[in-house]
């Protein structure tokens, strides 16, 4: 178990420095980011199929080297991207400048950005984050709170069973060697009902719920409704603009 102290945003530095490690590596598709080059494309599907992408001021929290942020624009959303690993956010730069992208990386988190009167996003999306924080239920509040009324969240993250010990951090990590040994701790995987539970104490609705299965052999990503290992989460805020 990670006995890194958390930061006052909530976040974790030991994940923050392990993620940095990687950031020159990100955008090679077969690299150790490979699993999540595999799943871009169905989850920008996935987005564009339950909101209005085009003109959208959208917040890509734990953005990484940008490739979903890159994904989105490209689908017309105006993007903002924010990620607390300095490494990540300079290579999101780099790439977005070379093919001409107009997306707005910043080194932050969430509550710096909240704090700092940000406003609020239309879209916020929140892959693959929430299982790294220290205090993941702070998060969904704060990301809630940057949510114009009517906005939408999607979250995606990993259940919190044995199977998904077994398949996404003992295969995954150990077997396989698609990630990097170490990149998920089993303590901090998040069941739905929790997600749920923090959602509603943020003013959130959960909408809808989907899993998406990987097959590394086949390269083959899909949504599904198993939900038992990687899923994602459409949330809704009440009101309207």
């Amino acid at each position: 178990m990670n006995s890194s102290p958390a930061s006052a945003d909530g976040s974790d530095p030991h994940e923050v420095r392990k993620f940095d490690a990687l950031a020159a590596r990100f955008w090679d598709p077969h690299g150790e980011f490979r699993p999540l080059h595999m799943l871009n494309p169905v989850r920008t599907q996935f987005i564009a199929q339950h909101v209005q992408l085009a003109g959208a001021r959208l917040l890509d929290v734990g953005c990484g080297g940008g490739l979903l942020a890159e994904a989105l624009h490209a689908a017309g959303a105006q993007v903002t991207g924010i990620d607390l690993a300095p490494g990540m956010i300079e290579v999101a730069r780099l790439h977005a400048a070379h093919a001409g992208l107009a997306i707005d990386y910043r080194m932050a988190s969430a509550e710096q950005l909240h704090a700092g009167g940000a406003g609020s996003f239309d879209v916020i999306t929140c892959m693959e984050m929430l299982e790294h924080v220290s205090e993941p239920e702070r998060t969904v509040q704060t990301l809630a709170q940057l949510l114009r009324p009517g906005g939408a969240l999607f979250v995606s993250t990993l259940n919190r069973n044995l199977r998904s010990f077994l398949l996404a951090i003992v295969g995954a990590e150990y077997l396989l060697g698609l990630i990097p040994r170490g990149t998920h701790e089993y303590e901090k995987l998040i069941r739905p009902a929790e997600l749920a539970r923090w959602a509603r104490a943020a003013g959130l609705t959960l909408t809808s719920l989907t899993g998406i299965e990987l097959n590394p052999f086949t390269g083959r990503v899909a949504i599904s409704r198993d939900v038992g290992v990687n899923y994602l989460a459409h949330l809704t805020r009440a009101g309207t603009a």
